[in-house]
């Protein structure tokens, strides 16, 4: 069992392609049968295969090299050398590869199941393809073709569609076992989620990736708390939902802190399309709170959530919908929405 790894950092090689092959045909009777060198095999390649069952990069932290194999050299009688086998380097979806001195974006892998990223050396020709009128004994070939080495980063940036963002204790956990079949671990104390948890929000035939990031606080940007750490992980969504805590006295700031710290991480994160979610509004002088959290933001969707509440419930899920792109049918469905900027306002 690995535990969670979203980065990690591997030495790569592509093969050698394979010698060519000097070599005359010795052949009784024929005594002047002339050049029959074959061709070198080609060195394998360093492949990248996206597997959906994988969650995290720890497979590759006991395992930092990978090197395919060298192509074998030609042989006589014009026989050509195999060619090297490939290396496959299974990575999970969201996984990008970057440079790892410059830390430079070379690939992204989304939506790709497989990708060949450095390829092997070419075979070298053997001497039967250079015999001419004038030179009909060559006694050269070709060398094959050098591999290319390097050292890269590979980041993983999980594929989720909407991402929750709050201060410790905030209600993420429990909202995201509400709605999906994750098991975010929940207790009454801060930082219970350590790692980003992935959930699944179905309904009829739609879905929604909803992705639970441990707790930012005040002063992540200077490192405070677990710092920036999992941001990368909702860099990709559609929409956030930003979980204010109604039962805490600091419930007012919370939001306005809370996208100032996202804004300093990234200026594309911090404006894309939100809601507000006031949560625990089942303890007391809540529902009074979150009617000024609800006055303090006119122009954004701002709902109440008790997970004790189920008419609370359904339009926090249809609000989840319409942030990833769909919006609820007259029947109860689900269909997909082109823009529902409209919907969510910017108030940065």
């Amino acid at each position: 069992m690995f535990g969670f790894s979203d980065e990690t950092y591997i030495d790569i090689a592509s093969g050698n392609g394979g010698h060519g092959c000097v070599s005359f045909r010795r052949e009784k009777f024929v005594p002047k049968g002339g050049p029959d060198g074959g061709d070198g095999g080609r060195g394998g390649d360093v492949v990248f295969v996206v597997r959906d069952n994988l969650r995290t990069l720890g497979h590759l932290k006991l395992q930092r090299s990978f090197r395919a194999e060298n192509g074998r050299p030609g042989q006589g009688a014009r026989c050509a050398g195999r060619d090297g086998r490939d290396v496959e380097i299974p990575v999970p979806p969201g996984t990008v590869i970057r440079n790892a001195e410059t830390g430079e974006l070379i690939k992204d892998l989304t939506g790709l199941d497989r990708y060949v990223f450095l390829e092997g050396g070419r075979g070298g020709l053997g001497n039967w393809h250079f015999r001419t009128a004038v030179r009909q004994t060559p006694r050269f070939a070709q060398p094959g073709g050098k591999g290319v080495e390097m050292r890269v980063g590979l980041e993983l940036q999980i594929i989720a569609d909407v991402g929750l963002v709050g201060f410790p204790n905030a209600g993420k956990s429990s909202l995201i076992n509400l709605f999906t079949n994750a098991r975010s671990k929940v207790a009454g104390y801060p930082f219970t989620t350590k790692i980003p948890v992935l959930g699944v929000l179905r309904e009829g035939d739609q879905d929604v990736v909803i992705a639970d990031i441990p707790g930012i606080i005040e002063g992540a940007s200077g490192g405070a708390g677990m710092g920036y750490k999992f941001l990368k992980h909702i860099s990709r969504t559609k929409g956030l939902c930003y979980l204010v805590d109604l039962s805490d006295d600091g419930f007012l700031e919370a939001y306005d802190t809370l996208h100032d710290e996202l804004g300093k991480y990234s200026d594309e994160l911090a404006s894309k399309k939100h809601i507000i979610v006031g949560t625990k509004i089942d303890e007391p002088d809540t529902e009074e709170r979150f009617e000024e959290l609800k006055a303090k933001y006119p122009d954004a969707e701002v709902l109440p959530l008790s997970i004790y509440r189920d008419d609370l419930l359904e339009p926090v899920k249809h609000a989840l919908f319409r942030l990833s792109g769909e919006e609820k049918k007259d029947d109860g469905g689900f269909t997909s929405r082109m823009d529902t900027d409209a919907h969510y306002r910017d108030e940065a």
